[in-house]
């Protein structure tokens, strides 16, 4: 579909196809993952960043349509990511200047690896269903992005913790909210992120805390810029999505 869309668009010459993945999964073995992948991706033009831990996988991908279909095709192939379900999107050059593959302690880095959504999850809101979620006036919504991307854009109401990195959230989590306010935990909270990985874990966090009332975006912020009408949005501003992993 994705395909189908932005036909036009495609024909461009230099233009490549961003692909952004991650699934939170118990990997039996890191390095026969990490075997796998290479055998997919060594023989093609195909660049990006893939991090394989104990806890899953998390990769942004960017090439030419026809590469990337056919890696996608083999991906989906491995049974450990046969559900696996990516976001897409358009650059006029590719972002990034080789393939990697790395072994990690953490897919997107918290400084926690005990915190896991594999043990323990918030809830999942569908985009169609986000609006009315941030409508109530007594949640706490959390952007768990660094400042420069909240700088950009964000939902309406939104609380920016300020961090540079996704690893001083549980700092900022212990001295904004647990210390300040001792009935915190017994509030409604509900956080995003671009892609849906740092709020998932963010999620999976509050509740290792005792957090009970815990929700994330499903998808992130792409997931529903791609699922809400404008007319209908929340959101101010724009996106940045490079970074973010």
């Amino acid at each position: 579909n994705f395909l189908k869309l932005n036909k036009k668009k495609l024909n461009a010459p230099d233009v490549k196809v961003v692909v952004a993945f991650y699934k939170f999964f118990e990997v039996p073995n890191t390095f026969v993952l990490k075997h796998s992948l290479k055998l997919i991706f060594n023989k093609t033009e195909i660049k990006g960043t893939i991090l394989i831990a104990k806890e899953g996988v998390n990769g942004t991908i960017a090439g030419k349509k026809d590469e990337i279909t056919v890696a996608l095709e083999k991906l989906w192939c491995l049974d450990l990511l046969i559900d696996l379900e990516p976001e897409y999107s358009l650059a006029n050059k590719n972002p990034f200047f080789r393939m990697k593959i790395r072994l990690k302690k953490e897919i997107v880095t918290i400084g926690l690896p005990e915190v896991s959504p594999n043990k323990i999850i918030g809830n999942y809101v569908k985009p169609e269903n986000w609006n009315d979620l941030i409508s109530d006036k007594n949640l706490l919504l959390i952007d768990t992005r660094n400042s420069y991307e909240v700088s950009i854009g964000s939902f309406e109401n939104a609380l920016n913790p300020n961090i540079n990195n996704f690893r001083e959230f549980p700092d900022w989590v212990t001295e904004n909210l647990i210390n300040k306010d001792p009935e915190i935990k017994n509030k409604k909270v509900a956080m995003f992120c671009t892609g849906g990985i740092r709020c998932e874990k963010s999620t999976s966090y509050l509740k290792s805390l005792g957090f009970e009332k815990v929700y994330h975006l499903e998808g992130g912020i792409l997931k529903y810029l791609e699922k809400i009408p404008k007319n209908e949005s929340k959101w101010n501003g724009s996106c940045f999505v490079f970074d973010y992993r």
